[in-house]
């Protein structure tokens, strides 16, 4: 999933801030036993339309506001959502779940038939959805988002009000995982039908299943609320009462309000905060399964298809300088495109197998002889390119250093292009750049949810880069080895490396979260993978 903004990294912070924090401790919610908490966003909540959000903050609430059949757990496991169990067939293509009795936040029932027709929506070409990719392995979802065929031949069918079975056309070991992500949320046709454009765009014009309900969003403002929905199966486990979430992206306005007891959880940013909390007892970090990448525009720029300027301009970056220095809030040098501590096989983690070493690390002589092979090759003397990120401090900074590191290559001109978070995401998609700063949060714990990113047709192949061995391996870890676990991980495994060895993408560094949580606050649960927050089981103390 797409990470919404790289606001909570980086960015100057005054020192007067620190100064009004002092020593950085926090009272309770001025005694009160109100079960209320207050959690910091840095970035907007664009939509509710599960069928097309496609960002963190839309996850997020999503997932504290519906449910799934299965939910995401830690330790990379899943437990009952609206399922309360499920079997698989022997050949790995046919998922039964038997569905609980469990309602609406407007107290009808949730059925079988609302996972079939949200399904069918997402799939339904007119959506338009960029997730649409994510169901490819059920029976016919290529076919019925490329409009080939009725959605209704869609290997997904109720039988009776509790039980879905979904046929699948090829094993996915890891399906379990993407019935718990918001994408394969349910969704009540008659809702949908009755707000049409306007569904999803305000807290009204929806129905919710899950612990929450979301209220007081009008689409555009800074703050909403999230309140208990007492139409929610297993409400008595649910001890917020509220939640309510504020839109801050200053990082002095948001340590001084964490600070005067107006926040419960903030995001800090910034190495000058980090190093004042980082011996707090409220301060956490937490190493995210997301990956920052720079992505070449090979269709725009013809020059960014020579793979000796590829590799130039990834053999310029100090990555250990940018995450040490620049950040300084525990995130770490990327190893490749996916993410480290995520998915291990025999006790070994797919970072460490799938690196390649000289696609990841500086050698600035190397770098140079590269370019000057590259700039013979393509015929060229000197390259301008443009840089595109973020507007905020974050991306400003990571841009500047990105543009110190690259202009140690002679004759390479860069000009830095800092747009808001929206606008920056539409020119990628566009293809409206030459070089830009691109970010991946997993979706499910599994290294196929990085690598099919970089597939000839996937969506956000935004650089446009294709390779057929890729393709193949991919193919092979969806298809044909599907279920051999060993075969399967070889495949990704080389996949990788074919990625790096030619040098696709640019992977720069591996988030960390730093965050001050209230010691009164409990049972705040985390996930490297997407929607990385679960509040169903935090209480204050």
């Amino acid at each position: 999933m797409k990470i919404n903004s790289i606001a909570k990294l980086g960015g100057v912070v005054l020192l007067s801030a620190l100064v009004l924090a002092g020593c950085g401790s926090k009272s309770s919610q001025s005694g009160s036993k109100k079960q209320e908490l207050r959690w910091q966003e840095s970035s907007n909540l664009p939509t509710m339309d599960l069928s097309k959000a496609t960002d963190q903050v839309s996850a997020e609430t999503l997932n504290a506001t519906n449910e799934g059949l299965l939910k995401m757990s830690t330790n990379a496991k899943v437990t009952p959502g609206v399922a309360k169990n499920y079997t698989v067939s022997k050949d790995g293509k046919t998922w039964t779940f038997n569905l609980r009795h469990s309602k609406w936040s407007d107290g009808t029932p949730v059925t079988a038939k609302d996972f079939v027709y949200s399904w069918q929506r997402t799939l339904t070409p007119k959506t338009a959805s960029q997730y649409a990719y994510i169901f490819d392995h059920i029976k016919n979802a290529t076919k019925v988002n490329a409009g080939k065929a009725p959605v209704s031949s869609l290997g997904v069918k109720a039988d009776g009000d509790y039980k879905l079975v979904v046929t699948l056309n090829r094993p996915q070991s890891y399906f379990k995982y993407l019935v718990a992500n918001a994408e394969f949320f349910p969704q009540k046709e008659s809702i949908v039908k009755k707000y049409g454009s306007k569904y999803g765009t305000q807290s009204k014009y929806m129905v919710y299943n899950g612990p929450f309900k979301l209220t007081g969003w009008n689409g555009t403002n800074d703050s909403w609320t999230m309140v208990k929905n007492n139409d929610y199966w297993n409400k008595k486990n649910i001890k917020l009462d509220k939640m309510k979430i504020i839109v801050s992206k200053d990082p002095s306005t948001t340590l001084n309000q964490y600070n005067t007891n107006k926040l419960d959880a903030i995001t800090l940013s910034g190495s000058q905060q980090v190093s004042h909390y980082k011996n707090d007892k409220d301060y956490k970090s937490y190493l995210n399964a997301s990956t920052f990448y720079l992505e070449m525009n090979q269709k725009k720029d013809p020059v960014l298809r020579n793979v000796n300027i590829r590799k130039s301009i990834s053999m310029s970056i100090n990555r250990k300088q940018l995450t040490n220095k620049v950040f300084a809030d525990g995130s770490v040098p990327a190893r490749g495109l996916v993410a480290a501590k995520m998915a291990y096989r025999n006790g070994k983690d797919y970072a460490d197998q799938a690196e390649v070493k000289s696609a990841d690390s500086q050698n600035l002589a190397e770098a140079k002889k590269l370019w000057a092979k590259g700039l013979k090759e393509t015929g060229k003397k000197s390259v301008s390119l443009n840089l595109l990120s973020d507007d905020t401090p974050a991306g400003k900074n990571s841009t500047e250093f990105l543009q110190s590191q690259l202009t140690k290559l002679p004759g390479l001109k860069i000009t830095n292009q800092n747009l808001p978070f929206k606008t920056r995401l539409q020119r990628s998609q566009d293809g409206n750049f030459d070089l830009v700063i691109s970010a991946w949060i997993a979706d499910f714990p599994d290294p196929i949810s990085f690598l099919s990113l970089f597939t000839s047709d996937n969506s956000y192949n935004n650089g446009k880069w294709k390779n057929s061995e890729y393709d193949t391996l991919v193919k092979n870890a969806e298809g044909k080895d599907a279920l051999n676990a060993g075969k399967r991980w070889d495949d990704m495994v080389q996949a990788q490396k074919v990625l790096m060895n030619n040098q696709g993408i640019v992977p720069l560094y591996q988030q960390s979260t730093p965050k001050l949580i209230n010691s009164k606050v409990k049972g705040v649960q985390f996930f490297p993978t997407a929607p990385e927050w679960d509040w169903s089981k935090v209480s204050i103390k």
